[in-house]
């Protein structure tokens, strides 16, 4: 059975390391583009703050639409890049449950196999215990019968010696009766109440790690897709989209509720 559970966990790991590389590569590579973005956009600031002065005023206008352009395109290759980075979480702890999961049911069908085999030998037990007792109870009752027999010669009447023989042979076999019956119980009595064997739960899902930080209004840990707050001195930062009633990834900026709020008010 454990090379089984095993076997089919190994199974399942089969291709964690070719999704692992594959998105360690991607992220790598949109790092790569975002750093080359912020090289051009630090040289474009470099030159408009140089030329400042003999720019028009449509020439300033298009400079800074070209520089905001740019960090707008380094801003999304950092969005998709900390998306990867929790696929590449989830794929991992994916894993880890699964095999948290494995490792319970497998210590539960251990328990339950050594519970039945514990019922088994104490039936067995049980059993062996009886026969003795009956074996015993017979055992007397014929040794009654044959005292009665030589009693018969002291002058009594074969009738009342009948009655005799007959009434020790039925007190005999009461008597083995019920000390087989007595011991019995006493046997069945005396074995443990199979209701104080606790059976193992169900399996659960394992907790969170408590160290973990919390995100969105929902205060969970980060999952799924994300959205980040536009707004640098947002306190939460970051949502799930099912959190803020989103399906896909807005144009442009996006500003949580509470903000928004705040927004308005001023």
């Amino acid at each position: 059975m454990t090379a089984l559970y095993l076997e089919h966990y190994l199974d399942s790991l089969e291709h964690l390391p070719i999704e692992l590389q594959r998105n360690f590569t991607l992220m790598r590579d949109l790092d790569a583009r975002a750093q080359n973005l912020m090289k051009n956009i630090d040289q474009l600031a470099d030159d408009y703050l140089r030329n400042i002065k003999s720019l028009s005023a449509e020439d300033k206008k298009e400079q800074l639409n070209k520089i905001q352009n740019l960090f707008n395109k380094a801003k999304e290759y950092g969005d998709d890049k900390v998306q990867l980075a929790i696929q590449t979480y989830e794929l991992v702890d994916k894993h880890i449950r699964r095999l948290d999961s494995d490792l319970a049911r497998f210590e539960s069908e251990i328990q339950d196999k050594a519970l039945s085999s514990r019922n088994q030998d104490e039936s067995n037990s049980t059993k062996k215990g009886r026969k003795k007792m009956k074996e015993k109870g017979e055992k007397k009752k014929r040794s009654g019968n044959s005292s009665e027999e030589d009693s018969g010669g002291t002058g009594r009447s074969k009738k009342k010696q009948k009655k005799g023989a007959g009434a020790l042979g039925n007190a005999g076999s009461t008597a083995s009766s019920g000390s087989a019956a007595g011991v019995g119980v006493d046997s069945v009595a005396g074995l443990p109440g199979l209701a104080g064997i606790a059976h193992p739960s169900d399996v659960l899902d394992m907790p969170v790690d408590p160290n973990e930080p919390t995100y969105c209004l929902c205060h969970q840990v980060s999952y799924g897709e994300m959205i980040g707050c536009d707004n640098p001195d947002c306190p939460i930062e970051w949502f799930h989209f099912a959190c803020v009633g989103l399906t896909t990834k807005p144009k442009g900026k996006w500003y949580c509720p509470k903000c928004t709020a705040d927004r308005k008010k001023k």
